[in-house]
């Protein structure tokens, strides 16, 4: 069981201790039903996940989902390590086989309504400009042209990542939409030895 889920249990375990009555109870009062309800959401932190081709040796990929008051938090962090560039502009990213970096949905997401794109590591041996595209196509694969899916920019980099480069979203990602990370410029084929993404996106 991974920490996450450990955490997610554990919190869960505290929204759902039993009074002598035998209802559910937080602090001894009975507990609501928005309050099992925020606990039941707790449970679906980790409910993003990459197509099968993102996947490398090194390759991190984590996610987690989280209502902040009226709003719902989305964060992906990605370390690209052992995934591949091609030569070729707006190529996608991965290994091999569908690369896709999750699916947007309204249920899970929410309404996104903007967010962010920062470099923790500046990439290296593989392209080095890299940009965020959403598609209706969950299909998308590692040297496959992210511009034959139904696609939209969402973030352009012009140029090489830096570590503390932030980039915000041209557009919100709408849902139903798969996310994927495409090469932003004509280089290399490489695999990457280093580069750490941390996506953020905000929804109501």
């Amino acid at each position: 069981m991974s920490r996450q889920e450990v955490k997610t249990q554990r919190v869960i375990t505290e929204y759902l201790e039993t009074s002598n009555s035998g209802m559910p109870t937080i602090g001894g009062l009975n507990a609501t039903v928005a309050e099992l309800n925020y606990a039941a959401d707790l449970s679906a932190q980790d409910a993003m996940a990459p197509g099968a081709g993102f996947a490398g040796t090194g390759t991190i990929y984590e996610s987690a989902v989280e209502r902040v008051g009226g709003m719902i938090k989305t964060t992906i962090l990605i370390d690209l390590t052992g995934t591949k560039s091609t030569t070729t502009d707006l190529d996608i990213i991965g290994l091999s086989g569908v690369s896709h970096i999750g699916q947007v949905t309204a249920a899970i997401n929410g309404t996104i309504v903007g967010g962010f794109m920062t470099c923790l590591e500046a990439p290296t041996t593989g392209v080095t400009d890299i940009d965020l595209y959403a598609a209706t196509e969950g299909t998308g694969a590692y040297d496959g042209a992210v511009g034959d899916l139904a696609e939209t920019a969402l973030v352009t980099a012009g140029g090489a990542w830096t570590l503390g480069l932030v980039k915000p979203f041209l557009v919100p990602a709408a849902a139903n939409k798969y996310l994927y990370l495409t090469c932003g410029a004509a280089g290399v084929v490489g695999t990457y030895a280093s580069g750490v993404f941390l996506i953020e996106m905000w929804g109501v």
